[in-house]
């Protein structure tokens, strides 16, 4: 969940035999697992919105907690260069190759190791990584197993269980599994709107996703309704075992767009569709 010290990506600053711990920088609002810049929509109660942000401080807390290595360094990852084989960034467009052989638990696998395959690992990772599920300890130890290089398993499950803790997500009226109460649907979901290829050399790929989402809790009487942001996910991906797998990731704002004058759906709707409303299996 974090980019390297050395100003890639990755989950700690060192490589080989060196074991690093995971961090996220947070320079201003960046860098937490959810989105640290959802912005309430026009019209939002003062208590609610003090509320979204009460959540959003919780959620920054526990990633940072969860990642913390107190390495201070704080190079961009845009710092890192740009491997020569990449070339330059270009606008996504569909190339027409098949993106995966196959599904585990609904995760997508068998990603071809070639640029189109790395993009299309990121995009499908994204939004695993930033689901519902990353709640419920169950899911997310699965999820962890599923995405997570075999090397770093143990260290991000201890760090993110520490993280999303029992008082943690009673906090954002969860229960000790993750689930929201009954009546009350939790949501976080993510739509990717774009990749680019930062690097890419020999088992290692330097990905982001551009995203877009919703999350919060859908229900009559919550106090913290659904809202959508906008998102860049960062994902260094490593050639483990055949297929792509994240060796770190982390999050910043943007870039977003000017807010639509959509008409706010009701709860109801909203906890409907996410449930009526299948997802992708995304592809460069």
């Amino acid at each position: 969940m974090s980019l390297s010290d050395d100003g890639g990506y990755g989950g700690d600053g060192h490589r080989g035999s060196e074991a690093g711990q995971t961090r996220t920088r947070l320079p201003g609002n960046e860098g937490d697992l959810y989105g640290a810049g959802r912005r309430p929509r026009t019209g939002m109660s003062s208590r609610n919105l003090v509320t979204i942000v009460g959540v959003i401080v919780l959620l920054l807390a526990a990633i940072a907690f969860a990642n913390r290595d107190g390495s201070g360094n704080n190079e961009s990852p845009g710092d890192s260069p740009k491997d020569t084989a990449a070339g330059p960034a270009r606008p996504t467009s569909p190339t027409g190759t098949k993106p995966v052989s196959g599904k585990n638990s609904g995760i997508a696998t068998g990603f071809a190791k070639t640029e189109q395959g790395a993009q299309s690992a990121a995009a499908n990772y994204a939004v695993t990584l930033v689901s519902a599920n990353i709640l419920k300890p169950d899911a997310r130890h699965s999820i962890i197993k599923q995405v997570i290089v075999p090397a770093k398993v143990d260290d991000m499950q201890g760090k993110l269980d520490a993280a999303y803790s029992t008082a943690f997500l009673k906090k954002l009226g969860l229960d000790a599994h993750g689930n929201a109460a009954p009546g009350m649907t939790y949501i976080s979901r993510t739509a990717p709107v774009g990749t680019k290829l930062v690097k890419l050399q020999g088992d290692t790929a330097d990905l982001e996703v551009w995203c877009t989402g919703l999350f919060g809790t859908a229900g009559a009487k919550s106090t913290t309704p659904v809202t959508s942001d906008w998102f860049t996910m960062r994902l260094r991906l490593q050639w483990t075992e055949g297929d792509w797998k994240v060796e770190g990731f982390s999050q910043q704002d943007g870039p977003a767009p000017v807010n639509g004058d959509d008409k706010t759906s009701g709860a109801d709707q909203i906890a409907k569709a996410v449930e009526q409303y299948g997802g992708f299996t995304y592809a460069r």
